[in-house]
């Protein structure tokens, strides 16, 4: 195996890497400390096997789309390398982990025949994560829509909402009585308006009407998704979703500023919170955006609130804003009416910009908690890149982030002592990988990999990670 680094007993750490005193206790047993990753981000093989292609593929092929023009073909190369991966998981001590499955590597056309040797890798890795005693947990969707349906109207049409509950069964069926955690959408808002509004993922459209229709097809998707797996699977399984959160902050007390904390919290968190825990769509969404909102049937919203078992939260940042001035407001006719704040004087930054701030994670957790009352959360997405050099040996030093981990399990540790139902922590990510339109430029990994030999180097983060949830099980 091309793995190196190998975790030790924490005791035998330098200071600099051992694990925190203070950060072992007051986690419950089993807690879930794992690691995520997405299947077009590591997989590669985009044409083996069966799979046909989704929308990235074509995405990623348009001219200026990803940055230096690069692509998920071989990214990780995750799909010959699996075994060889799990077995890195182990070395790590993770009790978790987070993976997403390619619709179009099991259905390639979105709907139909199933294509056998696509749905048998999963088989193989889960079977192989549970003979290391790691818990899989399965996203159904990471943004890789079948482009088969993408030419059928795609998430602008309610057809494909059927298609993915449909795609969710077949699934289910497979891989339900081994896979115990469910996660229908990683990121809807993400999906629906960089997709759609921005143009700046897939399918690369620049509309926020149409961004609109597809989160609210996204979110029927999920309840219908929801209420198959519950048909399928056994009662102890658990069904949720992850979305992303950015608690909202003023800059400062004028009314304007406090008015725009509102307007960015509705569409940046409550979006498609609202939808899931209270059957409705926060009033001021649409007039802010300005656009009209989706069309609904009669059990649309009903069937959108299924009631989730857990919540999964995906944080890397906060926004902080402040309001329009009313003159500058008056005189202009762009939406949203708010400034955000892109750089705090002595905040810290990570390599994609965005300020680390730890206790907001803590501050959306207790929220959550509080305002929506999920039965139970899980973080399901938490880390940094930052500019990770390997120089030919057995380590990456990135004391970044091992001190970024170490502040959000610190505020993991504040939200349990409020009573939030925490039931778990996954790292983003285990390996770097394919970041989307930024390409291979931002490192994610517990992991380095080094693209031109798909060496595995394990970073200090990730023996300082390994380290700490082996202090867990003292």
């Amino acid at each position: 195996m091309s793995i190196t680094g190998r975790p030790q007993d924490h005791r035998s750490f330098p200071a600099s890497l051992a694990g925190d005193s203070d950060l072992a206790g007051g986690f419950p047993p089993g807690f879930l400390w794992g690691a995520a990753t997405s299947a077009y981000q590591i997989e590669g093989a985009v044409r083996e096997d069966g799979r046909a292609p989704s929308i990235w593929d074509r995405f990623v092929a348009r001219p200026g789309a990803i940055l230096q023009g690069q692509t998920g073909e071989v990214a990780a190369d995750h799909y010959h390398r699996m075994e060889e991966d799990v077995a890195l998981m182990a070395l790590l001590n993770l009790r978790a982990y987070r993976f997403s499955i390619s619709w179009p590597r099991v259905l390639p056309q979105g709907t139909g025949p199933v294509n056998e040797r696509g749905l048998a890798f999963y088989e193989r890795l889960v079977d192989t994560l549970l003979a290391r005693g790691i818990e899989p947990l399965a996203t159904l969707y990471h943004w890789d829509l079948p482009a088969a349906l993408e030419d059928r109207g795609g998430w602008l049409v309610r057809d494909t909402a059927q298609a993915f509950a449909d795609y969710a069964g077949v699934v289910a069926r497979r891989l339900g009585d081994r896979v115990r955690w469910w996660i229908t959408h990683n990121e809807p808002w993400c999906s629906t308006y960089l997709g759609y509004a921005l143009g700046i993922h897939a399918p690369g459209l620049h509309d926020k009407q149409l961004a609109i229709h597809a989160g609210h097809h996204i979110l029927l998707s999920h309840g219908l998704a929801t209420q198959c797996l519950r048909s399928l699977l056994p009662r102890e399984t658990q069904v949720g979703i992850a979305l992303d959160f950015y608690p909202v902050y003023a800059a400062d007390e004028r009314p304007e500023t406090l008015a725009a904390v509102q307007e960015a919290d509705v569409f940046r968190n409550r979006w498609f919170l609202d939808p899931l825990f209270r059957a409705e769509y926060p009033e001021a969404l649409f007039r802010a955006l300005d656009v009209t909102p989706p069309t609904l049937q009669a059990n649309d919203l009903a069937v959108i609130a299924t009631p989730l078992d857990f919540l999964g939260v995906n944080y890397y940042s906060r926004m902080l804003v402040r309001g329009a001035s009313p003159e500058s407001a008056a005189a202009s006719s762009r939406k949203p009416s708010y400034e955000v704040i892109e750089r705090v004087p002595e905040a810290s930054y990570t390599d994609m910009g965005w300020e680390i701030f730890p206790e907001g994670l803590e501050a959306i957790l207790t929220r959550l908690h509080r305002e929506y009352a999920p039965k139970a959360l899980l973080v399901t997405e938490n880390g940094a890149a930052f500019e990770d050099h390997w120089h030919g040996g057995t380590s990456v030093h990135d004391w970044q982030r091992l001190h970024y981990l170490q502040l959000h399990i610190e505020a993991l540790s504040r939200a349990l002592s409020q009573q939030v139902p925490l039931k778990g922590y996954m790292v983003w990510s285990l390996l770097d990988n394919f970041e989307w339109a930024l390409s291979y430029s931002k490192r994610f990994g517990l992991v380095y990999v080094d693209y031109s030999t798909q060496r595995r180097i394990i970073k200090d983060s990730g023996l300082w990670y390994a380290s700490f949830i082996a202090a867990q099980r003292r």
